[in-house]
């Protein structure tokens, strides 16, 4: 598979990257494992997780599953915000990110962590708390490569510049929602981005499998998906995707898609590869034949004129 650098001073990731969000929510151990030997066959070395997935499971199942290809791939992992009950001081987030590490790595089964992004940012902490104890944990070989996440344009260009101006190390990748159904972030944050120097990665690339064609207009979804999943478990944000214009969306890509052989899926991903600031896209799996489709897209090249007809389509 295919691999990009991400920004211009980040690890090498496959262009496609497993999202292990479900693991230790929607699949167990095994499902795990069988979810990440599918994408290591189909040449996945970009592994994606966080401490706050599936309570920590996520983490665990991962490092069980890769085993001895650990050093084979690139492991990406967060560290959550400090609790919001927990009043602001100087060093707490500090302490909070030195915690967390920790717990990663002990969960993870390894001894350093190739890209640690901060998942959310602190609205009270200074930026400076954040990249200087992420400083600490590069300077002492538990983390490789440093990443922003959920980031406005405004705080992408405020840590580059702490981190040149301190000579720190600095966030070398963001991670964002973008789909062809959320394309907010092109008009300020994917900028900001491309002129730190950092490589995109977004999640959610399938809008929550309304770019999968498992959806249809005024019919139950299906019970083992993941709008199914959120509406089990009353998380309304989800649902967002499901609403009549974006169906009508669906139906364009759709066409477009089928025209030229391929699934609506394909060109989900396709479309988003096929951005100059994209390095990897996050897609998620709960069964190795979904990391086969998402692979599959991959291998579908959208030309500049292709790619600006299909973001026209709305």
């Amino acid at each position: 598979m295919e691999e990009r650098p991400l920004g211009d001073a980040g690890p090498r990731l496959s262009v496609i990257g497993l999202g292990c969000n479900n693991f230790g929510m929607r699949i167990d151990a095994e499902g795990a494992a069988a979810v990440v030997h599918a994408a290591l066959d189909a040449g996945v070395t970009h592994f994606d997780t966080a401490e706050m997935y599936g309570g920590g499971n996520s983490e665990r199942f991962l490092g069980a599953a890769l085993g001895a290809r650990r050093a084979d791939v690139v492991i990406a992992t967060k560290f959550s915000p400090r609790p919001q009950d927990e009043p602001y001081r100087p060093g707490v987030l500090a302490d909070r990110i030195r915690d967390a590490v920790e717990g990663s790595l002990r969960r993870l089964g390894t001894d350093y962590i190739d890209l640690y992004y901060q998942h959310y940012p602190d609205a009270e902490a200074p930026v400076e708390e954040s990249l200087e104890t992420l400083r600490e944990l590069v300077e002492a070989g538990k983390v490789r490569h440093l990443g922003s996440s959920n980031v406005d344009a405004d705080e992408i260009t405020r840590a580059a510049e702490v981190a040149t101006d301190k000579a720190w190390p600095r966030f070398t990748g963001t991670q964002i929602e973008w789909s062809l159904l959320s394309r907010e972030v092109q008009e300020e944050v994917v900028p900001a981005a491309t002129a730190a120097g950092l490589g995109v990665v977004p999640f959610f690339p399938l809008a929550s499998g309304m770019l999968t064609g498992k959806y249809r207009k005024g019919e139950p979804y299906p019970e083992d998906s993941r709008l199914a999943f959120a509406q089990k478990a009353a998380r309304s944000g989800l649902s967002r995707f499901a609403s009549d214009e974006n169906f009508t969306k669906v139906e364009a890509y759709t066409a477009f898609a089928t025209e030229r052989g391929r699934s609506v899926t394909e060109l989900a991903v396709a479309w988003l590869l096929a951005q100059p600031s994209v390095t990897s896209v996050i897609t998620g799996a709960t069964k190795p034949a979904q990391v086969a489709a998402n692979v599959a897209a991959a291998a579908w090249t959208l030309s500049p004129t292709d790619a600006a007809a299909v973001a026209a389509l709305d």
